[in-house]
């Protein structure tokens, strides 16, 4: 039997604004519809695959990039079992934010989601595998780290701005200040009857209209930050079984089982990192 790889995430705390996680062998890859906190820039190495980017299907294959807005909702997996590798890149969402206003592509330091989701041209995929390569190697000094991840990703929001882009419909404020509830909340219990009582909505209609504009049902969304919650506490260093009770879970393999169909990994292989002290 052929034993797969497991996935490596980099992390390096003097960089605590990126995070990369490297896939050799995404067959054993499978994710539930999901979103992350974090501005996600995606390449894949080698195969292919289905990214699957709100009420969007796009193929993609060796050479492609894909790229995520915070909180959207995703999926990429495996076609037919057919062996898949890829990098993600994990941004954080206020530093790139930041950067975007210094470059002066932003009116105004406030996230404005980005209308592109995938880039098939070579040279960003090269730069993208070199950007990479640098945050892997230990050989590399902090400062060379630094410089590939501005450089590079300053660049890449160059070419993505569009001087003549609208932003994009934002949700209701009702539903913002939901969410804005539930992500303060997220590890307490809160029932589909207290939401309700908060917006002034049905059942049925606070289900379809939240989940037209995130993606998510109020229960998913809340388990979606639960498992964000975890991933915090995982980085961390807290054990394994406090960081699921921190997280809203009520058990250690309730919290095990939906991390790894949200993360695609299990808790113990995210806090394994490969990173310099």
């Amino acid at each position: 039997m052929t034993t797969l790889a497991k996935p490596i995430f980099w992390r390096d705390p003097r960089l605590p604004h990126v995070e990369l996680r490297k896939v050799e062998d995404g067959r054993q890859v499978c994710y539930a519809p999901h979103s992350h906190t974090q501005w996600s820039l995606g390449a894949v190495t080698a195969g292919e695959s289905t990214f699957q980017y709100r009420d969007d299907d796009y193929p993609i294959q060796a050479g492609t990039l894909v790229m995520m807005n915070p909180n959207w909702v995703h999926a990429c997996n495996p076609i037919d079992d057919q062996p898949w590798s890829y990098l993600m890149l994990y941004v954080d969402t206020a530093w790139l934010t930041r950067l975007r206003f210094d470059l002066g592509l932003l009116d105004a330091p406030r996230w404005q989601d980005i209308a592109t989701a995938v880039i098939r041209e070579r040279e960003w995929y090269a730069g993208y595998c070199r950007m990479a390569a640098c945050l892997l190697d230990p050989s590399h000094d902090l400062s060379t780290k630094q410089t590939a991840v501005v450089e590079y990703l300053a660049a890449l929001m160059h070419k993505l701005a569009d001087p003549l882009a609208q932003p994009l419909p934002r949700a209701p404020i009702l539903l913002q200040e939901l969410a804005a509830y539930l992500d303060e909340n997220a590890a307490k219990e809160l029932s589909l009857d207290d939401l309700c009582e908060r917006t002034g909505y049905s059942p049925g209609h606070l289900i379809r209209a939240f989940k037209q504009h995130f993606g998510f049902t109020p229960h998913a969304y809340l388990i979606n930050r639960r498992i964000q919650l975890g991933q915090r506490e995982l980085k961390g260093g807290k054990p394994i079984a406090d960081a699921a009770l921190s997280a809203g879970f009520s058990d250690q393999p309730h919290f095990q089982r939906t991390f790894k169909r949200l993360v695609a990994a299990t808790p113990n292989q995210y806090r394994q990192t490969s990173h310099e002290p």
